[in-house]
Parts: C-alpha cells; structure tokens; sequence
C-alpha cells in the first residue's frame, strides 16, 4: 500500500508539472494572438494617419473644414467619374 501510495504521489507531481507546462503554452499562444492583432491595428492606424496627412499637405484647406463637411467633399470627390475611373474596380 505504500508503494502505490508513493507512486499516486509521484503520478500526482507529474501531473501537475504537465499542467503547469499547457497553461504556459496557453499563455504564449494568447499573448502571440494579442501580439498579431495588435500589429494589424498599428498598420491600419498608420495607413489612415498617413493617408490623412497626405490629404492635408495636397489641400491645406480641410484643415479647418469640420468632419462631416469634410466627409461631404470626400463624398463628392469619389463620386466624380473621373476619381471613379481611377480607382481600383475590385475595390481594394
């Protein structure tokens, strides 16, 4: 009885160092997953700022302009045939 007292204990040990080995791979997929969706906000963040700027150094006027009037001109741009020849017809 001993015996199989002391190997239950041993059993129990290496069950718990198992476990503790899956929460930390756990851990590092979630961090890994946090890491990649926080690039991809960083990218799109980037892209919009510098887009915005770009905007702003080619007509230095929207920067007084409010966001819908700017929204409106933005509107009215893209729908110029013109504007609507030169872009991508995939959309993206």
């Amino acid at each position: 009885m001993s015996k199989n007292l002391e190997q239950l204990r041993q059993e129990y040990a290496e069950n718990e160092a198992k476990l503790r080995q899956y929460q930390h791979r756990a851990q590092r997929l979630e961090q890994r997953q946090k890491y990649y969706e926080k690039g991809e906000r960083q990218k799109r963040a980037h892209r919009l700022i510098t887009r915005g700027a770009a905007v702003e150094s080619v007509a230095p006027a929207v920067r007084a302009m409010t966001e819908r009037e700017f929204y409106e001109l933005a509107g009215r741009i893209f729908a110029m045939p013109e504007v609507q020849a030169l872009l991508p017809k995939d959309g993206g």
